[in-house]
């Protein structure tokens, strides 16, 4: 499936049951009503999936599940977050074997590559892997950024198409575009940004809060791509407050909260992690609910 890299890709969180099995029953549930609200692609198994925490097999059975229950309406994208160039080759291909897409590739985990070593490493998974390749860009959270410079030399990689966009600096969608056109396709990846770049010219929205809200997270995408910023504005600070539980720390567990309170999710979440308790549950709630009681129509 050919993927255009525009609109909003919700980075799904994945579902557990009570004694730590994929929850794959609520896990759909999810799938469809981010279908309904017009999404344009799906993500599985990074950061806010937990991928840490699943084995091989289970980003697999995901990845299947998910396709078969998209049935061709948009991508599924397969995250890559590994500590191995060969283990994310071999992630890679499993992954196109079990019908992804594409991938979301973050730099290898747990070591700090240079510029010599991550361009190789994106390089290594493009030769290995037909399928179209996001870049994630996240130097806040994993401590390598992908720079321009390396972008410009995984530029003769026709599968390398796009970037999540997580440097946190708004000035970025301009640097890119200034320097590369729109040889890739940019994409936010930090909510309480997403409007301020979209209106700079990127093209999609890894979203996180999506997951809860997906109707209001399409909503100001499109608004915003539509040129009635006022509208989309409305939209925007009224779910700034709850995007802002995207850049904690403890996002899974705080969006997975918000999953439970509109009927989309549960606070089941994979050791270490552990679900909210006592003040810091009752502060984040409030922040949902005060936003549920507000919903815009």
């Amino acid at each position: 499936m050919t993927i255009e890299w525009k609109g909003v890709f919700p980075a799904l969180t994945t579902k557990f049951t009570s004694d730590d099995r994929l929850d794959l029953p609520l896990f759909e549930k999810n799938v469809k009503a981010q279908l309904d609200a017009g999404v344009q692609g799906i993500i599985i198994g990074g950061s806010l999936g937990e991928a840490s925490t699943l084995d091989h097999h289970e980003k697999i059975d995901l990845v299947k599940f998910a396709n078969e229950k998209v049935a061709g309406r948009v991508p599924v994208i397969m995250t890559i977050a590994e500590g191995s160039t060969r283990m994310a080759v071999s992630l890679a291909s499993d992954a196109a074997q079990a019908g992804a897409s594409g991938l979301m590739v973050l730099p290898p985990m747990r070591y700090k590559s240079d510029h010599r070593e991550t361009v190789t490493f994106y390089k290594a998974i493009a030769d290995s892997s037909p399928l179209p390749i996001m870049v994630y860009n996240n130097p806040v959270d994993y401590k390598i950024e992908v720079t321009l410079d390396m972008f410009a030399e995984l530029a003769e990689k026709p599968t390398i198409q796009s970037v999540k966009e997580s440097t946190r600096d708004v000035s970025n969608v301009t640097r890119m575009i200034n320097r590369f056109g729109h040889r890739f396709k940019i994409l936010c990846g930090v909510d309480t940004i997403a409007m301020e770049e979209l209106m700079l010219g990127a093209d999609g929205w890894v979203a996180g809060l999506v997951c809860a809200f997906p109707k209001e997270t399409v909503a100001i995408y499109q608004l915003t791509k539509a040129g009635k910023i006022e509208e989309a504005l409305k939209i925007y600070r009224w779910f700034l407050p709850i995007l802002e539980l995207d850049i904690h720390p403890k996002l899974v567990q705080y969006i997975k909260l918000a999953e439970q309170e509109v009927g989309l999710g549960s606070e089941f979440v994979r050791a270490p992690r552990l679900p909210l308790m006592g003040e810091e549950r009752e502060r984040v709630l409030k922040v949902i609910r005060d936003g549920i009681k507000n919903r815009p129509i």
